[in-house]
């Protein structure tokens, strides 16, 4: 299939999966026959390799619930919608707090003169 993501999702090593993409949306191919996506339940490393238990896949029409991939590949992952508007929110703050400082008029003198 060759599977390598959407546009707005970030690729990642399964390597680098840890504890915070627990709960985040995932998709990756486990085989050349297979597409998956789902949201992670919990992140298993192994010698070789990384084990990926989704959420809510017991008893779902024979899907497994848990992949074994090795270290070396990409996973893509939904971004994170909470994390990116909180640091959409820090920056809009920080342009405010250095315009009312006069930060976007540097240089000039801006005391009144007689």
């Amino acid at each position: 299939m060759n599977y390598a993501g959407t546009g707005n999702e970030k690729a990642v090593l399964a390597s680098e999966l840890n504890r915070t993409h627990v709960g985040q949306t995932i998709s990756f191919e486990p085989d050349d026959f297979t597409l998956v996506f789902g949201k992670i339940a919990a992140i298993a490393r192994k010698e070789g390799g990384v084990t990926i238990a989704l959420r809510g896949v017991e008893g779902s029409g024979g899907l497994q619930s848990s992949y074994s991939l090795p270290g070396s590949q990409n996973v893509y992952l939904q971004p994170d919608m909470l994390t990116n508007t909180e640091s959409t929110i820090k920056d809009l703050f920080g342009k405010v707090q250095e315009n009312l400082r006069g930060g976007g008029h540097r240089g000039e003198d801006k005391t009144d003169k007689l």
